[in-house]
């Protein structure tokens, strides 16, 4: 049974704890991504330094949704923020202790703290939003949209950190944003918030309605799209191939971010008719637009523009797009799902949200080496026409009942 004291208080509690925890989650990458290659590491190695961030974000929303349903949303938002905190403060230890190994099994609690907070968040959005026409959309949209900006934030401060203070005094600046939060937002959550009556079963996770597996899949290869070329790839080649030094780069991926971030929570207002939610049809026509705009780069790269402008530019179209993309796809998730069962049905979409960045993350390293950003940017676009192509089975109109694909 969820408490009666939901609605507005308890949003602005989920919302408040995930803005802090994002803040942290974007510094911490653009803390070790800059610190590494200051290191000299290679494209790869500081690829693979995030391979068990996203192999274990995997692993997280698999078995989170079901412990979620089990024990409460409460109990995976506090876990996820203590996780964090113990990742942010294991790499203050000294620079001879950072090897690849170390780092990579702390960017492992990362990712765990990272997909627990996101599952326990959006799902949260669900059960406190009731059945308002529209008003879920809307909440959703801000608090994934304000989410993402302030992840651009983060990132602005991982780099201006990172160029004050260093990297150590950083982490634990961070850590400490992290307690603040813990104790001011969090625990004055209701308690029992999505705990489901009786004890579900683990395989209940996999028994989602065919529109929840097919939407999964599309936002595989969505995010997949976006992060072949824009985790490692883009700042690596801003850095060494136009020179840029760290501020610059962690400035200009933040306001990317930020401006994400508001187009996305800026969605309902942008492209939904008034009483009108998004429907399949809608994700697909956005994934269509999507596709074109990484080949617009490459072409404008091939023809001899100034790099920096194309990219500068380049990014922000797709940003625009990919917004609208992801905007429309997490209001579809919490749509398809059964309220009773919405922890465990977040928790497997955004396993494969998770196995996207994963693939996007290494992917991103190893076609950087090989084929230089032009072949990332075509990646992204194979990714995307995947996106594409799965969105067509997804139903045209309102959320389906058990057993329907498409209207």
């Amino acid at each position: 049974m969820n408490p009666p004291t939901l609605g507005l208080p308890a949003y602005a509690r989920i919302t408040a704890n995930y803005w802090a925890f994002t803040i942290t989650d974007g510094a911490i990458r653009m803390l070790v991504v800059l610190y590494f290659h200051q290191l000299g590491y290679s494209a790869l190695e500081i690829a693979l330094l995030f391979l068990f961030y996203e192999f274990f974000g995997i692993v997280t929303n698999l078995t989170g949704g079901w412990l979620a349903a089990r024990l409460g949303l409460n109990t995976t938002l506090v876990s996820g923020t203590l996780l964090q905190i113990g990742a942010l403060l294991l790499l203050t230890v000294p620079e001879a202790w950072l090897s690849v190994a170390y780092v990579m099994f702390a960017q492992a609690l990362s990712g765990i703290a990272k997909d627990l907070n996101k599952m326990s968040a959006k799902s949260g959005v669900k059960l406190v939003a009731g059945d308002v026409q529209g008003r879920l959309f809307r909440w959703v949209a801000w608090l994934t949209g304000s989410k993402n900006a302030l992840k651009g934030l983060g990132f602005f401060v991982g780099a201006v950190l990172l160029y004050t203070v260093g990297f150590r005094v950083a982490l634990v600046i961070l850590a400490g944003l992290l307690v603040l939060s813990l104790s001011l937002a969090v625990l004055r959550l209701p308690r029992g918030l999505g705990r489901v009556g009786g004890k579900p079963k683990f395989t209940q996770m996999f028994a989602n309605s065919p529109a929840i597996n097919v939407l999964s899949a599309a936002r595989f290869f969505l995010f997949g799209a976006r992060d072949v070329w824009f985790v490692v790839a883009l700042p690596v080649f801003l850095s060494a191939t136009l020179g840029w030094n760290h501020l610059q780069v962690g400035a200009f991926l933040a306001l990317w971010i930020i401006g994400y971030g508001i187009v996305q929570a800026a969605v309902p207002t942008l492209i939904v008719r008034k009483g009108l939610d998004p429907t399949g049809l809608t994700a697909r026509v956005w994934a269509l637009v999507l596709m074109l705009i990484p080949v617009g780069i490459v072409i404008a790269l091939e023809t001899g523009l100034d790099p920096g402008l194309v990219l500068i530019v380049g990014l922000g179209v797709f940003g625009v797009v990919f917004a609208i993309n992801s905007a429309v796809h997490s209001f579809l998730i919490l749509d398809y799902a059964e309220a009773d069962r919405v922890a465990m049905k977040v928790g497997f979409y955004y396993m494969a949200n998770a196995g996207g960045r994963l693939v996007g993350t290494v992917l991103s390293g190893w076609i950087f080496m090989t084929h230089g950003l032009i072949g990332c940017l075509i990646a992204s676009s194979a990714f995307v026409f995947a996106a594409w192509m799965l969105s067509s089975l997804l139903p045209r109109g309102p959320a389906p009942g058990p057993g329907v694909v498409r209207s």
